[in-house]
């Protein structure tokens, strides 16, 4: 481990952005945000890079939101719950956009689990592998929030009927129905051989074909962050100080069903 929560590396055209936030599950942290945001302008700005990773260390991708942070537990920013959330709103949507916008390819290569926030990485990317250990879930509404930023990114990946099951139940799933519904391009034995076949093929293309090639893919995502960012942020914003959000919250961090769940 070393003292960054992103490394950048460079290899064979690749440039390799890896979640190194192991103390928290490579959760959502400001700092973790900043240090990604500045992964991804280096790899636009690199010219030996012809396409971007985006993996991780330890069992879990990304935990989601830091929820010390959410909950101002971590003791770190002088502001009030509502300004720190409308801070994280803005990171978040800054961070899911730059990964759509970059104008290289971007690999998600995941070999653990993905929860909440860590579900918008994974549907900004271009593609997406996963290995047999990985598992998803989008858990907000089990803390009293909505994905509302991240649906930017995640319902455009999804059957209409999957969106409608995942993003209300919590449910946990594996890496054969992630692909089956769209969110992974493919579930595989080996990630990082599959993804390093993705990255020679990728090295064949021309740098002006692919930019221009991912804009077809992505300005209808784009578009729905012009259309739809502010209110989805007014919302997340907003949820984060409900009193739901607060008991779900603080009922994880203390690992105890929150007061309005239901036996059954």
């Amino acid at each position: 481990m070393t003292d960054r929560f992103v490394r950048y590396d460079v290899a064979d055209g690749c440039a390799t952005l890896t979640l190194d936030s192991p103390h928290n599950r490579n959760a959502i942290s400001s700092r973790l945000v900043a240090e990604l945001l500045q992964g991804l302008a280096d790899a636009a700005a690199d010219d030996a890079a012809r396409t971007v990773v985006l993996t991780h260390t330890g069992g879990t991708f990304c935990a989601g939101a830091d929820l010390s942070e959410a909950s101002g537990a971590s003791g770190v920013v002088d502001a009030s719950p509502a300004e720190l959330a409308a801070e994280r709103t803005r990171q978040m949507v800054k961070l899911l956009r730059a990964i759509v916008e970059l104008p290289k390819p971007v690999i998600a290569r995941v070999d653990g689990h993905v929860r909440a926030g860590g579900m918008g990485l994974v549907g900004a990317c271009d593609v997406v592998v996963a290995g047999p250990d990985s598992t998803f879930a989008l858990t907000e509404a089990r803390l009293g929030l909505a994905a509302s930023i991240i649906s930017l990114t995640v319902i455009p990946r999804l059957t209409a009927r999957a969106a409608g099951r995942y993003f209300l139940t919590g449910e946990k799933f594996g890496p054969h129905e992630a692909e089956a519904i769209g969110l992974i391009s493919e579930a595989v034995q080996d990630s990082e051989d599959t993804v390093r076949e993705l990255v020679s093929a990728l090295r064949k293309c021309s740098p002006l074909g692919l930019a221009e090639s991912k804009k077809l893919t992505t300005m209808r995502m784009l578009e729905d962050f012009d259309r739809y960012g502010e209110v989805l942020a007014a919302q997340s914003a907003a949820l984060f100080g409900s009193a739901d959000a607060v008991e779900g919250i603080t009922a994880f961090m203390q690992k105890r069903p929150p007061r309005w769940a239901v036996d059954g």
